[in-house]
């Protein structure tokens, strides 16, 4: 009777583990189609780009430079009207100082500390956004490395009017007799920590020249790359449909690398660049600078994504 008990539970026994051998499989199973869902929905959800085939307008350098200054020069224009109104304000902000306006609402302090500090303010605004405009035209148009005097003062002219827009009101408090050494010290601190902030945005950590724009571009080489790939916003084109940091991007325009480059796009991306070297489509010159390649690729990263900003590849021009 023992024995017939236990063969019964020693049946029952190796049902239960073969019950839990297919369930083990099942599951497996079922985790297997679940990933290759995965995978496909993943594949499926990968933008499909929408292209549209731009025509290269200029037929030589000479032509494409034109264009080039043409597309920066009402960045410039802009960029110097702000500078001129903060200038403005900087003087005003002097006068306020030492108390020449008669004005009745700020006749009285703290309404002449306010005034002046109000105008310093609004010369910051006008001087940063002037500043970034300038730089956004330089990029555009980028001046010769050959004439290292233009290239150097065109790069840092937003830091240039950043000290003309603080140091002069600096010097007037400072030299000021009838102000006290307390407001002179105010006065000081405020406008060179606005100084500062100025200059920071004048500088172009990553300035590029024209040399470097016809080159990359094949332009200056004659090698023009026949078919690259660029959104409507940004800086840079592609060498690859295909490449990650268009992933977010459905409308794409296509063309030859001097049409991308009359179209603002006057860099290419590193990430492509990287690739082309390696499968041979993109030959550098033994000068290149690896350092300004890294330092480009960093700032590339967040201006192609969503509204076609760059940024690191989702699956930054």
């Amino acid at each position: 009777m023992a024995t017939k008990n236990q063969n019964s539970a020693a049946a029952e026994a190796a049902k239960k583990a073969l019950e839990a051998v297919k369930a083990k499989k099942e599951a497996e199973k079922t985790r297997t189609a679940g990933g290759n869902d995965t995978r496909s929905a993943g594949t499926k959800a990968r933008v499909q780009h929408n292209i549209t085939h731009v025509e290269q307008q200029s037929v030589g350098k000479q032509d494409l430079l034109g264009i080039m200054n043409k597309n920066a020069k009402p960045y410039r224009i802009i960029a110097v009207i702000l500078w001129l109104l903060g200038l403005g304000f900087e003087v005003l902000a002097i006068l306020c100082f030492k108390k020449v306006i008669p004005w009745k609402f700020i006749a009285d302090n703290p309404g002449w500390t306010i005034s002046w500090i109000v105008c310093l303010a609004l010369d910051l605004i006008l001087v940063v956004i002037g500043s970034q405009l300038w730089k956004k035209a330089n990029h555009l148009d980028p001046a010769s490395e050959k004439n290292k005097a233009k290239f150097w003062i065109q790069n840092n002219l937003g830091v240039i009017i950043a000290v003309v827009a603080f140091v002069p009101f600096i010097i007037f408090a400072l030299t000021d007799k009838k102000a006290d050494g307390k407001s002179k010290a105010i006065a000081a601190g405020v406008a060179v920590v606005l100084l500062a902030v100025g200059v920071l945005s004048g500088i172009d950590w990553n300035p590029v020249s024209q040399e470097q724009v016809l080159e990359e571009a094949g332009i200056e080489t004659g090698e023009v790359y026949e078919s690259v790939y660029w959104t409507k916003s940004g800086t840079v084109y592609h060498l690859y449909e295909d490449c990650g940091h268009l992933n977010n991007s459905p409308d794409l325009l296509t063309g030859t690398s001097q049409a991308a480059v009359e179209n603002g796009k006057t860099r290419m991306c590193q990430t492509c660049q990287t690739r082309g070297v390696k499968e041979g489509l993109v030959h550098l010159p033994d000068n290149t600078d690896t350092a300004n390649n890294d330092q480009a690729k960093d700032n590339e990263t967040g201006s192609e994504t969503g509204n076609e900003n760059e940024t690191e590849p989702v699956d930054l021009g």
